[in-house]
């Protein structure tokens, strides 16, 4: 108990970061007589080359809960069973398939003896003759094998902590950790067998013994170059076959040029890309959709949230303030009508979110709802005449700036913020437009950007700066932050399920105090 207690705390711990753990409690069985010590170096590029592997670890990459796909990939780094090529073949990967929500584990597994502390040289003079590698490899090879194999029940045994599915993890590695991975899977039962594979130009030939392809629907992909120095090319070629003439899903690029070795190194050729072709295959599997969607995101394809995204990038590009969003139904509005007093609510999502889920309040008090998703208080303020000062409103309420500590638009500056309150606050009073400031709504994180950090202190002093401005040019300040705050100082899930977006019950307390705020203002003469 104590002992699974310890684990779920560290785990807990690994969320957004990354922790390396022994795979085995004690010695590594199989290996109870190695003696040498581990060892590392740095290649000139910067890359970290481990050698004399003793005890096997798995370092481990969670993604951020708004990216999680609940999909792990076990990543094995090759070298030849001698060496360990650890951060272009093992952690630079990790981290790319972090950030597309993976769970990534780096395996660092035992390897073949160096004697001497020179060890490209050492096991460059050992390539020379293929057979005799093989030879001194094939007993390493199948350790390497439990070691992949405790691997992967490590981390279907902890799959509630590491928040993944058990049929949906995975296994890859690069060259002689591509030959593992296609090892390992041949191997393996189904509590060790890997989910889907890609073996990134393996050495086929060295587990071709244990070839073994199910019927059932395991995945496979494979990328090399044409020209791999080490003559890879038609083996991996046939590799394909293998699996394609068993009815197995299989994909395969081979890049005219990258050579032996390319992995996440940068090359200004199309091997640079290979990775971006990985995750479109693991996309197209199902393997890169959200576990914890955005509210937005729920019920939508992949296909309509990606033309989403470019209509959007499309329109930023061409109308960065979204001038066009209001632009009709500023047109269809016409002035206000005797005898009604017009007031106009303008801002982010909260405002946008606001005026369609609570539209008889709007109607019935004649407001005017122009908030826009995701804007900051620069895109407000430029749209500010169209979307305001035209529709001739007796009063304003101003309500944005958690956008701009979001960093929506560019780097947080809390003087550049409250610069265009102050803009707006002036326009406003020149064309005779009563104000109300409404304070920056609670946040405690946000989950588009779960990088930004101390949003609640950013948040509680740019209120600060809002409340004094609302006092240096006579106007109402209305404070949403102190009523709807909850012990952290962000917004509790009965306020807004996300933390940011309010929920229905949140809009009814927010409605009693902005029409107060208003009738308030209102009777100011």
């Amino acid at each position: 108990m104590l002992k699974k207690l310890c684990l779920l705390l560290l785990i807990c711990s690994l969320a957004f970061s990354q922790k390396t753990i022994k795979l085995y409690p004690n010695t590594a069985p199989g290996s109870e007589n190695w003696t040498w010590k581990e060892s590392e170096i740095k290649t000139p590029d910067g890359n970290t080359i481990a050698y004399n592997v003793v005890e096997p670890t798995l370092t481990i990459y969670l993604p951020e809960k708004n990216k999680a796909t609940g999909t792990a990939m076990l990543v094995a780094p090759g070298g030849a069973f001698h060496i360990l090529s650890m951060d272009s073949e093992g952690h630079q990967v990790a981290k790319m398939l972090q950030a597309k929500g993976v769970a990534a584990f780096v395996l660092k597994y035992r390897v073949v003896q160096l004697k001497s502390d020179n060890p490209f040289g050492e096991l460059m003079g050992k390539m020379k003759d293929f057979k005799k590698l093989d030879e001194e490899n094939a007993p390493v090879i199948e350790l390497a094998i439990k070691d992949a194999q405790s691997a992967l029940k490590h981390i279907r045994d902890n799959a509630t902590g590491y928040d993944i599915n058990i049929d949906k993890v995975g296994m890859m590695g690069f060259s002689a950790g591509g030959t593992l991975t296609l090892g390992t899977f041949y191997a393996s039962s189904k509590e060790t067998k890997p989910n889907f594979i890609a073996p990134i130009y393996p050495y086929v030939p060295a587990v071709d013994y244990l070839k073994n392809i199910p019927k059932e629907k395991y995945p496979i992909f494979i990328a090399l170059a044409d020209n791999d120095n080490l003559g890879f090319a038609p083996a991996n070629a046939q590799l394909y076959l293998d699996w394609h003439n068993a009815g197995q899903a299989a994909e395969m690029h081979i890049y005219e040029k990258g050579l032996h070795g390319f992995g996440m190194n940068k090359n200004k050729i199309p091997t640079d890309t290979w990775h971006e072709r990985l995750t479109d295959w693991m996309k197209l599997q199902g393997y890169l959709k959200k576990k914890y969607p955005n509210q937005w995101e729920v019920g939508k394809t992949d296909e309509q949230l990606e033309a989403e995204a470019k209509k959007n990038a499309e329109r930023e590009r061409r109308d960065w303030t979204n001038l066009g969003r209001y632009k009709d139904a500023n047109a269809k509005i016409g002035p206000p009508k005797a005898g009604k007093t017009r007031v106009v609510l303008t801002g982010d999502s909260i405002t946008d979110g606001w005026a369609y889920a609570s539209t008889d309040f709007f109607e019935n008090n004649n407001y005017v709802g122009r908030g826009i998703s995701g804007q900051t208080s620069p895109q407000t303020l430029l749209r500010f005449r169209q979307d305001v000062i035209d529709l001739k409103p007796k009063l304003v309420v101003i309500n944005i700036g958690i956008n701009d500590i979001a960093e929506n638009t560019g780097d947080y500056n809390p003087e550049f913020t409250l610069g265009n309150y102050r803009s707006m606050i002036e326009i406003a009073k020149t064309n005779k437009i009563k104000v109300v400031l409404a304070s920056v709504l609670p946040a405690y994180s946000f989950p588009w950007r779960p990088e930004i950090k101390d949003i609640p202190a950013k948040v509680i002093a740019l209120n600060e700066g809002i409340k004094k401005l609302a006092t240096e040019y006579g106007v109402s300040y209305l404070d949403y932050f102190n009523t709807l705050k909850d012990e952290r100082n962000g917004l509790s899930k009965e306020m807004a399920e996300d933390g940011v977006h309010p929920t229905k019950a949140c809009y009814a307390i927010m409605e009693k105090m902005v029409k107060a705020a208003i009738d308030k203002e209102l009777a100011k003469k």
